[in-house]
């Protein structure tokens, strides 16, 4: 099964399953990862904003226009700067990273 990588905003990582077919913020959820997603995965919001590790950022599909209008409204926006319910798991992306962004 794949694996990805979570870390914290403090640095400490959590390395978990990641059942191909689950979005980041799905994956973040089944292991207990503070990743909020209030609108459980509709794009109607940004609370499930994610970093992806810049080595990994060009794997990943780009980003519709809806999302990049909901990251609009994400803290702390980076130039890698995804929503996790936008990011499906699949056997290429066994290893990726993100980070969570701070919430300050």
């Amino acid at each position: 099964m794949p694996q990805m990588t979570f870390v914290e905003q403090d640095g400490t990582e959590h390395t978990v399953d990641a059942p191909v077919g689950l979005s980041v913020l799905e994956i973040a959820h089944k292991h207990d990862v503070d990743l909020e997603g209030a609108c459980e995965g509709s794009l109607a919001c940004a609370t499930c904003h994610v970093v992806v590790d810049p080595a990994w950022a060009d794997r990943l599909s780009a980003p519709t226009d809806d999302e990049e209008d909901m990251l609009d409204l994400a803290f702390g926006l980076e130039k890698t700067s995804r929503l996790g319910c936008q990011i499906v798991m699949t056997e290429a992306l066994d290893g990726l990273v993100v980070r969570l962004p701070s919430k300050a």
